[in-house]
């Protein structure tokens, strides 16, 4: 019976609207009641799960990205990309995705990177006769990248759902090589889209003008090499790099590019603290329903579950790839994480599945899902930037979602492409 009530209660609360972070809260203490347990240790659990010290890394990045966005960086990126790929077939396009590949790698959230490239990027390519619904399947789809690549704090979010047992370093060093197959099948789709619909290429700048704002851009770019390579070699922790990002954001959007001024700073500040609170909310709510079920057993029963329809790899792999797919379409990534984590990971590690690994696959599930309906947050900001219905958007972009899983799969089922750069690295 607690079952039913566990999941049937979250199932109806989501069902009738309700934000995802109370139908969890509402739940796990329906639940809990029932069992007779004091409610108090849902609210400690909630408490422990929040005052972790490895999750303190993500509001800092969170602001990070809060400080590139409104210091000019996202302009910037923008500039470059245009230099080097504007001049392909439906060169806008192609400049999102590379936009949003740059980007991603200082902002590390899919939500910033469409609201950044996005937002100056969309109302551009509609400008220049593109179709809303391509500047926003583009958008949405290359706003994902930034889920794979460092300072992403979706990964920080996954290893401390794992115990901590995984290394962020690993990671965010597994990350980088499926993101750029992302950004390149991504590309690939843009251009044959573009191609079909006829669209145009761009003028080239010359080397020159691509020299100048590569230039112009590095200093913003250096932030995912100071991350990276401190966490890498064991200099600073991903706590520490996270300080350390702040404080070179700030300095870099104040001092060198001169484009921060006090307005832009307070929003920043601002913007970050309501996000972050929410994250951290949507967190603490995930975290005492994923103890709760740890309590209940239900990873132990899933993993025999399993082992009982299957004994193959390949089948299980795919079972839990639509599972998570189904559940990202109506779960924000947060909650999806620390919930799917404890359940899925005992399996994935049952079937000699290397955790770095399904790090890599539960991300790219859930970065799928984000840009997919009824409740895909990626997919609500780009059509609103663009100012269309969500449907219509839908109508067009399966070249694109089709394009994300076959990614998907590839990483699922080539372990190389996640692992080789770590083991790399040691």
């Amino acid at each position: 019976m607690e079952y039913i009530i566990l999941f049937g209660l979250l199932a109806v609360l989501l069902a009738i609207g309700v934000p995802v972070a109370f139908s969890l809260l509402a739940a796990t203490l329906a639940t809990v009641l029932y069992l007779a347990l004091p409610p108090i240790v849902v609210f400690q659990q909630m408490g422990s799960d929040i005052t972790s010290v490895a999750l303190l890394a993500i509001p800092l990045f969170i602001f990070t990205g809060e400080l590139m966005m409104k210091g000019g960086l996202s302009d910037r990126m923008i500039a470059l990309a245009s230099s080097m790929v504007g001049h392909v077939r439906g060169g806008l396009g192609q400049v999102t995705v590379v936009g949003s590949t740059l980007f991603g790698g200082v902002s590390g959230s899919a939500i910033a990177d469409v609201s950044a490239i996005g937002g100056t990027m969309i109302p551009q390519m509609q400008k220049r006769g593109y179709d809303a619904d391509y500047a926003v399947n583009v958008t949405i789809s290359a706003a994902l990248v930034a889920l794979l690549v460092p300072p992403s704090h979706n990964m920080i979010l996954y290893s401390a759902a794992a115990g901590g047992g995984v290394s962020i370093s690993d990671l965010f060093a597994a990350g980088i090589i499926p993101a750029l197959l992302l950004a390149a099948v991504l590309m690939v789709t843009s251009y044959v889209v573009a191609r079909r619909r006829g669209y145009a290429a761009e003028a080239f700048p010359g080397f020159r003008a691509v020299l100048v704002r590569l230039v112009a851009a590095i200093p913003g770019l250096l932030l995912v090499g100071i991350i990276f390579t401190g966490i890498r070699m064991g200099i600073f922790t991903a706590v520490e790099s996270a300080s350390i990002a702040v404080v070179y954001a700030t300095v870099v959007t104040g001092l060198i590019y001169r484009h921060m001024t006090w307005t832009a700073f307070k929003a920043a500040c601002l913007g970050a603290a309501r996000t972050s609170g929410m994250v951290l909310f949507i967190i603490g709510c995930a975290g005492a329903f994923g103890w709760l079920m740890a309590w209940m057993q239900v990873p132990t029963m899933m993993v025999a579950l399993l082992q009982t329809l299957t004994d193959n790899p390949i089948l299980i792999l795919l079972l839990i790839n639509v599972i998570l797919l189904i559940l990202g379409t109506f779960m924000d990534m947060a909650p999806l994480i620390i919930i799917c984590t404890p359940i899925f990971l005992p399996v994935a590690k049952a079937f000699d599945v290397d955790p770095v690994q399904f790090g890599v696959i539960l991300l790219l599930n859930c970065g799928i899902g984000l840009i997919t309906p009824p409740v895909g947050s990626v997919l609500f900001v780009g059509s609103a930037i663009a100012g269309i219905p969500m449907t219509r958007a839908l109508k067009s972009i399966w070249p694109f979602w089709l394009a994300c899983a076959g990614v998907l799969m590839l990483v699922t089922f080539i372990p190389a492409l996640s692992l080789w750069l770590p083991s790399l690295l040691k």
